[in-house]
């Protein structure tokens, strides 16, 4: 596993460059962290991907364990970074992988997020696990504005032998939820899955239609949708967190999916994303059969960064 921005050859995992930095030699536990330590974690931290917030959380996690004389050797320090990691990671009571369920009728779960970042196979691979749960499934091709997103959730529709609804290429995508939910009772389906447009977060139209989407399908079932999933790419970094916030303005996401994590992307990114966005990680993506979504596990995930 490879962590960081560093030029090839030099691909160190991060706790390789977390020692490097704090265990120059095992006495700086001992003797405590100066400024110039400290800046080389923060730099170490920033360049993983961990953003601002999350990064002056780890920081100064490590310096109170250093001041309080609780880290006096490699595994000290290791032990102490994984678990404040954890505790950043973590939502109290949440079930990651659990999908919500309406007590009583159809249960409606809307997918958002930019083109581009694995969204319409993310709303697949949640359907595979559904379906594999006894779920009765219906999808909804919602993001009308890409014909070549309509014929790929047909696709996996026809894979998967469920039922899908959809527009014409252009259409109204509200009109395709509110349509999905009524061919759900009908069918006696239990729950819908919603694909929507990704076209680019900056523009205040996407944003506007995704409102509409949601109001539609509130009006439509009550209570609806009972699950906004935010779909992110773990590669971009910071950019995954301002298309969060902008898209957290927008539709309150409900949990976050964060995919291409079977790479290089297994860095800070996704703590960056718990600890700014504030939304708990509910799945990651990483490889692109059916099984490649994994229920989040936040004290695996920080081992994992560890490694």
């Amino acid at each position: 596993m490879t962590t960081g921005r560093l030029g090839e050859g030099q691909r160190l995992s991060l706790w390789q460059r977390l020692k490097r930095v704090a265990l120059t030699d095992v006495g700086a536990l001992v003797r405590g962290m100066n400024a110039a330590d400290l800046e080389s974690l923060e730099r170490t931290l920033i360049e993983a991907d961990f953003g601002v917030q999350a990064t002056v959380d780890l920081v100064q996690t490590v310096e109170d364990e250093v001041r309080r004389g609780r880290l006096k050797t490699e595994d000290d320090l290791k032990q102490a970074v994984a678990r404040r990691i954890t505790e950043i990671l973590a939502v109290p009571g949440s079930e990651p992988g659990v999908i919500a369920r309406a007590g009583d009728g159809v249960t409606v779960v809307v997918f958002v997020g930019v083109n581009g970042v694995g969204k319409t196979t993310s709303v697949a691979k949640v359907a595979h696990r559904l379906k594999r749960e006894g779920r009765s499934l219906l999808l909804a091709a919602a993001d009308t504005y890409r014909a070549g997103a309509i014929q790929q959730l047909q696709t996996w529709a026809e894979r998967l032998a469920l039922p899908c609804v959809a527009g014409a290429p252009g259409g109204d995508p509200a009109s395709v939820a509110f349509d999905a939910i009524d061919a759900a009772e009908k069918r006696g389906a239990d729950t819908v899955l919603v694909d929507t447009a990704g076209r680019l977060h900056t523009q205040d139209g996407l944003m506007d239609e995704l409102r509409k989407v949601t109001r539609v399908i509130g009006r439509r079932r009550p209570g609806a949708p009972h699950e906004t999933l935010l779909v992110l790419d773990g590669t971009v970094g910071q950019n995954a967190i301002q298309q969060g916030k902008l898209f957290g303005q927008a539709v309150q996401p409900t949990g976050i999916i964060v995919t291409k994590l079977d790479g290089s992307a297994r860095g800070g990114a996704v703590v960056a994303l718990r600890k700014e966005l504030g939304i708990p990680i509910r799945f990651v993506g990483v490889g692109e059969s059916l099984e490649d979504l994994q229920p989040f596990d936040p004290a695996a995930y920080a081992a994992r960064l560890l490694e």
